[in-house]
C-alpha cells in the first residue's frame, strides 16, 4: 500500500500541537489559547483520517475543506502566541 503523506504530516503535526500544547500549559501557565490551538491543531488530523473512508466525492472534498479551515485558524492561534510573546518564530522550526 502506498504511504499517505497527508495522513502522516497531518498526524505529525498534531503530535507537535499537543507538545506545544502541554509546553504552554506546564511550563508558561497559560490554559486559554492552548486549549483553542489543540482543538483546531488535532482537528486537521482528524478531517484527514475522515476522509480516508467517506461515501462520496462531495463529503471527501467536504472533509478536506474542513482540514483546510482548521489549519487556517490553527496558523491564527500560532501568530498570536508569537506575537504576545508565549512562543518565539524559532520554537515553530523545530
Amino acid at each position: 500500500m502506498k504511504e499517505n503523506i497527508l495522513r502522516k504530516k497531518s498526524f505529525d503535526f498534531a503530535v507537535r500541537i499537543v507538545n506545544l500544547f502541554k509546553y504552554l500549559k506546564d511550563d508558561k501557565k497559560e490554559f486559554i489559547l492552548s486549549k483553542q490551538i489543540l482543538r483546531s491543531g488535532t482537528s486537521v488530523g482528524a478531517m484527514v483520517r475522515e476522509s480516508e473512508h467517506t461515501q462520496s466525492k462531495a463529503d471527501f472534498i467536504n472533509k478536506l475543506s474542513i482540514a483546510q479551515k482548521e489549519i487556517n485558524e490553527t496558523i491564527y492561534w500560532l501568530e498570536l502566541m508569537i506575537e504576545t510573546n508565549y512562543i518565539d518564530r524559532a520554537q515553530l522550526k523545530v
